[in-house]
């Protein structure tokens, strides 16, 4: 037995947050992106993802107009940093709703670094950050979509493993759950991808 929601019957409020209580975890995209003014500003989004591979794109939703939308159409420049859970109330504190001409970066502490390829700063403290150009932006209703194209990539040296990639273990990502919940990576399993020429004969059962 199932229960039923109709998103045309309940208040668009409702039906997000029974929308991110069963898409879970959400992958966090920590935006740092500069004003007009050349003020840092500094936000969690949980709505986050890979958009392309070939060229490099991601993507990450603005739930109504914020600052960090308005800078980034502004300036056409943002980094995306990795929530990892050491940084957890710093993360949760920059998603304050401070006026913007406040500086998240200074209200919790954060150290800015400087990014290689655009202006808008990288926080040092983060293991990963990823520097973009806007691409290209979609709306849908309250929300925009703001898809960056991936100018450069910046991991910590004690992040990555022997093999050349982070360890998800050094990484430490915070994820966004439902209500106020966020999740961390206390187990992770590991299994191989099946190619269908393994299957031998129970391909064709």
């Amino acid at each position: 037995m199932r229960k039923d929601f109709d998103p045309a019957n309940r208040s668009a409020g409702d039906f997000y947050r029974l929308m991110t209580a069963v898409i879970v975890p959400r992958p966090i995209a920590w935006v740092a992106s500069t004003s007009a003014d050349g003020i840092d500003n500094l936000a969690p989004h949980s709505l986050f993802t890979i958009s392309s591979t070939a060229p490099p794109v991601v993507q990450f939703t603005s739930v109504g107009t914020k600052d960090t939308l308005r800078n980034v159409l502004a300036t056409r420049e943002f980094t995306i940093n990795l929530a990892p859970e050491s940084l957890f109330e710093q993360i949760n504190a920059t998603g304050t709703d401070y006026p913007a001409d406040h500086s998240e970066f200074d209200a919790v502490g954060l150290t800015r670094e400087p990014s290689r390829r655009v202006a808008v700063p990288r926080v040092a403290e983060s293991p990963v950050a990823i520097e973009c150009e806007l691409h290209h932006t979609v709306g849908f209703g309250t929300s925009t979509v703001v898809f960056g194209r991936v100018l450069h990539l910046a991991i910590a040296a004690d992040a990555m493993a022997d093999d050349d990639l982070p360890s998800i273990d050094r990484l430490a990502p915070l994820s966004r759950l439902g209500r106020n919940e966020w999740g961390t990576t206390r187990e992770v399993r590991s299994i191989d991808r099946i190619r269908f020429s393994d299957l031998g004969d129970a391909a064709n059962d």
